[in-house]
């Protein structure tokens, strides 16, 4: 065969698993119930350093970062497409920070305000960083705060983006919120030890007001929590792929809403 003849039946092959792909993605999104879908979705987007190094092999890090920033974007995109009113995307741990290099969290800083500035740019979304900004640069910190503004009146799909983000940050920033708040009141320790209720705790996590997440997926192949949404997550239902963020299709996010209509949720039970 020529080279022109394996060229045209190459590209015929591919054209047509491209059919095939979006047939079978199609078909599995027509049998999904919209009654069964969650309300709130969050995503641990793990694999972005992998990816790069599978990928462009000696060549900065960032390029990964890039292109997981790039996926969320379509992630959010595919949510809202399916009338799913609220996300959260893990972008930064507090670990991260703490343990990576200048010369590696600068631009992965530069990658997540971007991300953020254009989440915030559609017009679509309300767009609100959790996590704690007095970790991140103050230039940084003040661009977030002004996305955040931005949308603030935004009736769209709700994007949380968690930012410098840790359960065990979040918990003690909580502790620290709800001290405060009732010394202002004049309550006692002793009082506040004794009619310290639950949700007095949950007014004061990043997400006070929200919903807790249905649904919590995590690429990469890795099957823990680290510390991802550690209150909100008590009833959570969780979805782990192996699949490298980057690398998540529409298709691999329809089976993971599948699996999550197929369960019997429980609540604790």
């Amino acid at each position: 065969m020529s080279f022109e003849g394996w060229a045209r039946d190459t590209v015929d092959r591919v054209q047509s698993w491209g059919f095939l792909y979006r047939y079978y993605e199609k078909r599995l999104l027509s049998r999904l119930d919209p009654v069964a879908l969650p309300r709130h979705v969050a995503v641990l987007a793990d694999g972005n350093r992998r990816w790069a190094r599978a990928n462009a092999p000696g060549r900065p890090l960032v390029i990964g970062y890039q292109a997981g920033a790039d996926k969320l974007k379509e992630f959010v995109g595919w949510c809202a497409e399916l009338g799913i009113p609220l996300v959260t995307l893990w972008v930064l741990s507090t670990d991260n920070l703490r343990r990576s290099e200048e010369a590696e969290i600068t631009p992965l800083l530069d990658v997540i305000e971007r991300l953020v500035t254009d989440l915030a740019s559609t017009g679509d979304y309300r767009v609100q960083v959790v996590g704690d900004p007095a970790l991140l640069p103050t230039d940084m910190a003040a661009n977030l705060r002004a996305a955040e503004q931005a949308t603030a009146n935004k009736t769209g799909c709700h994007v949380n983006v968690a930012i410098a983000y840790g359960g065990r940050h979040e918990l003690r920033d909580a502790v620290r919120s709800l001290l405060a708040s009732e010394a202002e009141k004049g309550t006692s320790l002793g009082d506040l030890s004794d009619n310290l209720e639950i949700d007095d705790i949950s007014g004061h996590l990043y997400t006070a007001g929200q919903p807790d997440p249905d649904l919590i997926i995590r690429t990469s192949g890795e099957q823990r929590l680290s510390g991802f949404l550690i209150w909100q997550s008590a009833h959570s239902e969780f979805y782990f792929c192996e699949a490298l963020w980057p690398d998540f299709r529409k298709i691999d996010f329809v089976r993971a809403l599948r699996s999550y209509a197929q369960r019997e949720r429980r609540f604790g039970t």
